[in-house]
């Protein structure tokens, strides 16, 4: 897939496009559904699959104090668009000059005349321009006037809900991270760094991997059991997201007790993701009682992960 940063190096040579529009946080299922249609719609048409993106998230420019943590890296985000089969990638940096201008002349200046758009495709919720007054309705308005083809594709239905970011991020705030990954149709995962620790967890029999990781976390404080990516391959893991309420501490951190792991992982990038969730992190008695519930803990990710 091609990458282009803004539309001044979109090459005009491109070709005549079906273009679906949105910011894809996630890339959930709902959001695969959108540039799959453009995708499908495309090839039979003989024409160019351009999905048009933007970065930061809009709400980061408009109204920063409410701008949600991202689900996916930007990097994340283009690595799920090109699974789609998606030719081309237009990432639009998102400014409020850009979000200045009235719907009508974005649709008709940047996805018609720029991008080369014959047909948009766009989610059934999806506002863009001036006052985020342009959307689906706008677009089927337009679409006689300015002579491009449109397709709103409905909202996902998983688990009875219609699939959103939003609610993504409400499952992970509550550690469901298994509905999550239903709604992303993968695991919840980060990327991070294998950083020192107090080594702790060596003296409990158990050594964790002490992950820095890349983003603001979204999930919910707790004990999961997951699968670590490493230089070496993939390990199931027990991963802790939590303070270490037994020896005092109060800064959350991310540790990771990799089944079957021998060795270092030090200054490492690893990815972790989530698969589902054992219990919730709490205080013990001592020592000798965190020691057998992480057992516990480690048997119980051993059956979840199929690796007994």
């Amino acid at each position: 897939m091609q990458i282009v940063q803004g539309l001044e190096t979109y090459p005009p040579e491109a070709g005549p496009a079906v273009v679906a529009l949105g910011v894809f946080d996630g890339v959930h299922v709902g959001h695969r559904e959108i540039l799959g249609t453009a995708v499908a719609r495309a090839r039979r048409a003989d024409l160019v699959a351009v999905a048009c993106t933007f970065d930061p998230h809009p709400v980061e420019v408009l109204q920063p104090g409410k701008a949600p943590a991202p689900i996916a890296t930007l990097d994340e985000r283009l690595a799920h668009i090109a699974a789609t089969g998606v030719d081309t990638t237009v990432v639009l940096i998102f400014t409020r000059a850009l979000a200045a201008i009235e719907p009508e002349a974005f649709v008709r200046e940047v996805v018609l005349e720029r991008l080369g758009g014959r047909e948009i495709v766009v989610g059934f919720n999806h506002t863009f321009g001036r006052g985020a007054r342009g959307n689906a309705r706008l677009l089927e308005q337009l679409a006689p006037r300015l002579g491009f083809d449109l397709v709103v594709v409905p909202p996902r239905i998983v688990d009875g809900v219609p699939v959103s970011s939003s609610e993504i991020r409400e499952a992970l705030r509550l550690g469901d991270v298994e509905r999550a990954g239903r709604y992303l149709g993968r695991p919840y995962a980060i990327a991070g760094t294998v950083e020192a620790g107090a080594a702790r967890g060596r003296t409990l029999g158990f050594p964790t991997a002490n992950i820095r990781p890349d983003r603001p976390l979204l999930i919910a404080t707790g004990v999961y059991a997951g699968t670590v990516e490493t230089k070496g391959g993939p390990y199931g893991a027990v991963v802790n997201v939590g303070i270490r309420p037994t020896f005092g501490e109060s800064q959350v951190v991310i540790e990771a007790h990799l089944l079957d792991f021998t060795g270092s992982l030090y200054d490492q990038s690893v990815r972790l993701a989530f698969l589902g969730r054992l219990r919730e992190e709490r205080k013990f008695s001592g020592v000798d009682a965190l020691r057998r519930q992480i057992a516990e803990d480690v048997e119980t990710a051993r059956e979840r992960l199929g690796r007994g």
